[in-house]
């Protein structure tokens, strides 16, 4: 489908005359497209002449659904030179869409309109808050629910592609659902986190730069065009959108990682939230925002580089530029400032080891209802794999972050009707080493790394009954027990520490599984039967270890 404009004008000065391009033919990719999918119109403008197109030429759309208002959709440039822009639509729902397109530049505009269809298909929906039971997820479209489970690998798109694609299906077969993954972001090496085996080669250079470099292999100083965006980047972002979506990864856009370091962050808080960061945002919306499986982490530990009320700002914006509303927070540190802001759809911490794990996430679970607007928690970083930093993580050594630590802590976590984030060791290294890693810093790990076998066994396990309508009772749990309780219906608590469960049970008869968190296996248990409401003390656990007790209502 193609529709091609020509333009004359008439008693037009002449250097309006001179900026406007020959013409500009419209492009529509297909008449069709799943939900969830986006079709896509191309603008190929012949002649261009706009000094900047990324500045001095745009593209504006609406987009029309069968029920409902219109709704408004940026474009964006594609090419150095200002010939070819696009715009992307992405429907929710099935039926027909119409659409309107406007390139405008000066005084020139060229307009377009067309339609598509948009028929259901096996494509899972957004991510979005449950509104039943809103310290939960489910996708949009099914209502189906959603388990988080995440892993960090904040500099995956400093890969060559072929490392990208083995390493997201390596994870997907791990049954990670959720990757954060850092979009500007660059430092020399991994001793900057305390990882002396993270290196730059010739397929990983540790550096993302979203913007035109005048001095790409300067760190510090890559004299950064911010009007200017680096193309080939944002083209490999869309790739890693398009191998997650297919394994139905989500992918947590970081706009910064680590911005306070140097070569990071061209604004610098004289320009933060101004116009030229802002410009950022909404490129990165408009070309990315298409894509169902993303959400959006307006930064990575915010307060090292910019302030509270940036942090409000520029969330605000990006569920303004954002018109599918993609689920969007900021990752900061113990403390989430955001519980009543309309654009935080979750509360993202940042809490390690023990002191992040079931009593901090239950007080965060408690705080958050006490505001009146329920939302889901996160601890989003509680201390990597084998990762002992000086200064900030502690004076940590082996074995207490190792695989298992990390996974009774995400078990933990759990069991406060909370979530977690994880991240894998990157002591394996890249350019060093075995040179067959990177984990948390990268994203690569080898067949040796099975930390996240232990958290699909946690998915499995929850998963396997309707985890979201359980809420944690600490109140009738006895000491040493981690509880979940559904009364009288499902209860599930965690032992830590092996020995029996006790805790307060309503009367009836229940079938009573062991899950062994270690092991992924089960092992029925006689069935309980109750007369009254009473505190019961369940055999102990089948082995040393820790273990999960499942109760359900035989009615």
């Amino acid at each position: 489908m193609t529709t091609r404009l020509r333009w004359c004008f008439l008693a037009i000065a002449p250097a309006l005359l001179q900026a406007a391009p020959a013409n500009v033919q419209f492009k529509q990719n297909a008449r069709s497209a799943e939900i969830f999918d986006f079709i896509e119109v191309t603008l190929h403008v012949e002649k261009p002449d706009a000094a900047n197109p990324f500045t001095d030429a745009g593209v504006t759309a609406e987009l029309t659904p069968p029920a409902g208002r219109a709704v408004k959709v940026d474009g964006f440039c594609d090419a150095a030179d200002g010939s070819l822009f696009r715009v992307r639509f992405m429907a929710s729902k099935p039926g027909r869409h119409g659409y309107s397109v406007t390139y405008h530049q000066g005084g020139f505009e060229a307009k377009h309109e067309g339609a598509f269809t948009a028929r259901r298909g096996p494509l899972p929906g957004l991510v979005r808050v449950d509104p039943e039971h809103p310290f939960h997820f489910v996708r949009e479209g099914t209502g189906q629910h959603w388990f988080w489970n995440g892993t960090t690998t904040y500099f995956l798109l400093a890969w060559d592609h072929e490392t990208i694609a083995k390493s997201v299906e390596r994870l997907g077969q791990m049954g990670v659902n959720r990757i954060r993954v850092a979009l500007a972001g660059r430092t020399k090496d991994g001793k900057r986190w305390d990882e002396p085996l993270v290196v730059p080669t010739e397929k990983f250079k540790f550096k993302m730069e979203p913007w035109v470099a005048a001095r790409p292999d300067n760190l510090e100083e890559p004299g950064y065009d911010v009007s200017r965006f680096n193309l080939d980047l944002y083209r490999k972002a869309e790739r890693l959108l398009r191998l997650c979506r297919a394994r139905d990864i989500v992918v947590s856009l970081v706009f910064y990682v680590d911005g306070r370091d140097k070569g990071v962050d061209p604004f610098g808080k004289a320009r933060m939230g101004g116009s030229e960061e802002q410009r950022y945002y909404r490129y990165t919306i408009a070309r990315l925002a298409p894509f169902a499986n993303l959400m959006w982490d307006v930064a990575n530990e915010y307060r090292q580089f910019r302030d509270d009320a940036w942090a409000e700002k520029m969330g605000a914006f990006v569920k303004e530029c954002d018109p599918y509303s993609h689920l969007t927070s900021i990752h900061g540190h113990e403390d989430f400032r955001f519980r009543k802001s309309a654009w935080a759809d979750f509360a993202m911490y940042q809490k390690w080891d023990d002191a992040g794990g079931y009593k901090y996430m239950l007080k965060n679970r408690r705080d958050q209802a006490a505001t009146g607007r329920p939302r889901p928690q996160i601890n989003e970083e509680y201390g990597y794999e084998d990762s002992y930093p000086t200064g900030w993580g502690g004076a940590k050594v082996w074995p207490t972050r190792n695989a298992d630590s990390r996974r009774r802590l995400a078990w933990e976590m759990t069991m406060a009707g909370c979530y977690q984030t994880t991240g894998e060791r990157a002591n394996d290294g890249t350019g060093a080493g075995s040179d067959t890693g990177g984990g948390w810093v990268n994203g690569r790990g080898n067949e040796q790394m099975t930390m996240l076998l232990g958290y699909r066994h946690l998915v499995r396990f929850f998963t396997s009954f309707p985890w979201w309508s359980l809420e944690p009772r600490d109140d009738l749990a006895g000491s040493g027990t981690l509880l979940l309780a559904e009364s009288g219906r499902r209860y599930v608590a965690y032992l830590p520490q092996s020995g029996p469960a006790a805790f307060r049970l309503a009367a009836g008869n229940y079938r009573a599984k062991w899950f062994n968190p270690r092991t992924g296996e089960w092992q029925t248990m006689s069935e309980v039967k109750l007369s009254a409401e009473d505190l019961w003390v369940s055999p102990k656990a089948p082995d040393a270890g820790d273990w999960t007790l499942l109760l359900e209502s035989k009615q």
